[in-house]
């Protein structure tokens, strides 16, 4: 059955070029993730805070090396995407941006970051985001972005504000936690969207 609708973007678009490496700026990178980085990725989903808003946990570097090799391969399916955070001359992973559930026939993806505790609150997942969604609209030129999160997630609706992801609404019951089932906010940005980031 034909289609009435061609895809939005080509596929190949990821697959075709290697992942690049992001300047968000003071001092901060985007870079792919590295075999070196699962020290730090089992400490990350060590954080209660992170298994409790990404509901997994690491028992094992083999894990943590899987869990990052396993991007590469997603890179190249072009169905998600993962960002090692960085900051300083010693290029210190501070944290993870991503994009999830890639659709090159729509355009669209769904964002995801989250941060290690010691840099909270400096303007790491801030800085992140905006450098993600600056290379995914301008570069790939995708149509919309959008992240979701546990409406109690007050710490990631303030991300999702200060960088003009606007609120669409809210999902009932859409995600299980281990404490059970949450709503959820829906942010969003389009290519289109004008306005002030940060």
């Amino acid at each position: 059955m034909p289609r009435l609708v061609g895809p939005a973007l080509p596929a190949g678009l990821l697959r075709d070029t290697g992942q690049p490496r992001l300047d968000a700026g003071e001092g901060m990178v985007l870079r792919p993730w590295r075999d070196t980085d699962a020290a730090t990725v089992r400490a990350a989903f060590a954080c209660p805070a992170i298994q409790r808003w990404h509901m997994r946990r690491m028992d094992s570097d083999d894990e943590a090396q899987e869990w990052i090799a396993d991007w590469t391969r997603q890179w190249a399916d072009e169905s998600n995407a993962s960002w090692a955070v960085t900051r300083g001359s010693d290029d210190h992973v501070v944290g993870q941006v991503g994009l999830r559930t890639i659709l090159l026939s729509q355009a669209s993806a769904e964002l995801s970051y989250w941060v290690l505790p010691a840099a909270r609150g400096t303007g790491i997942a801030v800085g992140a985001v905006q450098a993600l969604t600056s290379w995914a609209f301008g570069t790939l030129r995708m149509h919309r972005i959008f992240l979701v999160h546990s409406v109690a997630n007050s710490a990631s609706c303030r991300v999702a504000q200060k960088v003009a992801f606007g609120i669409e609404g809210t999902l009932r019951g859409h995600l299980r936690h281990a404490d059970g089932w949450h709503d959820v906010h829906v942010h969003a940005r389009l290519r289109t969207d004008t306005g002030t980031v940060g």
